[in-house]
């Protein structure tokens, strides 16, 4: 068990310091899914490292750095889909038919006008509504 632990504490110091001296030669971005996922695979291996040895301090300073990385990585996966979503051509709605017959509204029902643009000269909304008063 000792040699695993110590090839934990190992791959996790070179893969902490990898990452670190990737992103100051400006190789990744510092907020790149590369550098995050290096962040939280070293931050749990030397914790789990420190746990071993009984040193407490370090597990906590690990575990929240793994966990912060964590966190980034979510952020930028969900800004990763929010973006591919935004640029994603827009499905074309199905045509409708000309010839499809329009029903007048019911006699006094609340109609509304078309938006009209606001010139901000007054308070008044953009539209309102039009009431059939001839019933």
């Amino acid at each position: 068990m000792p040699v695993v632990v110590t090839a934990l504490g190992w791959i996790g110091a070179v893969t902490c310091l990898t990452a670190y001296v990737l992103v100051t030669q400006g190789r990744w971005s510092p907020t790149s899914g590369r550098y995050q996922l290096a962040n939280v695979l070293s931050g749990l291996m030397l914790g789990t490292v420190a746990a071993s040895s009984g040193v407490w301090p370090s597990v906590v300073t690990n575990l929240v750095w793994a966990a912060v990385a964590l966190h980034a990585g979510g952020v930028l996966l969900r800004r990763r889909a929010a973006l591919r979503l935004a640029s994603s051509p827009a499905v074309p709605a199905a045509p409708l038919p000309e010839d499809l017959p329009v029903a007048p509204p019911a006699r006094g029902a609340l109609l509304t006008s078309t938006p009209t643009p606001r010139t901000g000269a007054d308070d008044a909304p953009a539209h309102a509504p039009v009431v059939d008063l001839a019933a």
